[in-house]
């Protein structure tokens, strides 16, 4: 697949190293305007660091993390929404008041009436003045998803949406994140779901120990892997230091 220059997000010979272990290789890839991207690897792959380095929370140790040609600035004219892995909620305040907060902050319009639509979307309408540590790992999930969407965000990256989540909340979060696309969101998508990415995702990456080991469409990468499923790859790609082991034993 070739690099494109012109891409929403350019990343050109991305490296990054802390003290002296290597996350980062030599990683190159770009992401077009209004696509889903998929960002899969296994855990300590380097997917966490490459969304932290492309938003500035990280300095890389070489190399270019470009959105819109530009290094990222918080505050900045780029509206991004980020659902990191790690969750971070105002735990002992109730869930509408938590949601006006954050939409306060992003000045959102109508800030009240959409977080009341968006509750009543995800069945939480009846939780409004709920304490956030009153509700299931679940529900806070969808309230944290709700906060990282309020604003339309042209950029949305989400590290593991659906995790916690039953069939029935999976779907209806992939139903979420078709209307975003729909709306012209570029998408970043962190999961280990390969079902969600065959169905979701326009461009893919495979991670593992910081390089790039399958990289373009989904038909693309299921092709050079003699057309096996994305979940046979992922297992093929991080079994293979398992089979060297046993065959140098």
């Amino acid at each position: 697949m070739q690099h494109n220059k012109t891409a929403f997000i350019d990343v050109k010979h991305f490296k990054m190293s802390f003290a002296d272990k290597v996350v980062i290789k030599d990683l190159s890839f770009s992401v077009e305007k209004g696509e889903i991207f998929g960002l899969l690897g296994s855990n300590g792959s380097g997917k966490t660091t490459t969304i932290r380095a492309l938003l500035n929370l990280y300095q890389p140790t070489g190399g270019k993390l470009l959105i819109n040609g530009q290094p990222f600035k918080a505050g900045g004219d780029i509206k991004v929404g980020y659902l990191p892995e790690e969750r971070g909620l105002y735990k002992k305040e109730s869930v509408l008041d938590v949601m006006l907060y954050f939409a306060h902050l992003k000045d959102l319009k109508n800030a009240k009436e959409w977080c009341l639509n968006y509750l009543k979307r995800v069945g939480l309408e009846d939780h409004a003045r709920t304490k956030i540590n009153k509700l299931s790992q679940g529900q806070q999930q969808k309230i944290q998803l709700g906060i990282t969407l309020m604003n339309d965000p042209e950029l949305l990256i989400l590290d593991e949406p659906t995790k916690g989540f039953d069939p029935v909340n999976r779907r209806l979060l992939m139903e979420i994140i078709d209307e975003l696309h729909q709306k012209g969101s570029t998408i970043i998508m962190i999961t280990h779901y390969m079902d969600e990415v065959e169905r979701l995702c326009d461009h893919i990456l495979l991670l593992k120990d910081g390089v790039a080991r399958a990289y373009g469409s989904v038909a693309e990468v299921r092709k050079s892997f003699g057309n096996k499923s994305l979940d046979q790859i992922f297992v093929d790609v991080y079994g293979e230091k398992e089979e060297e082991e046993l065959k140098n034993a």
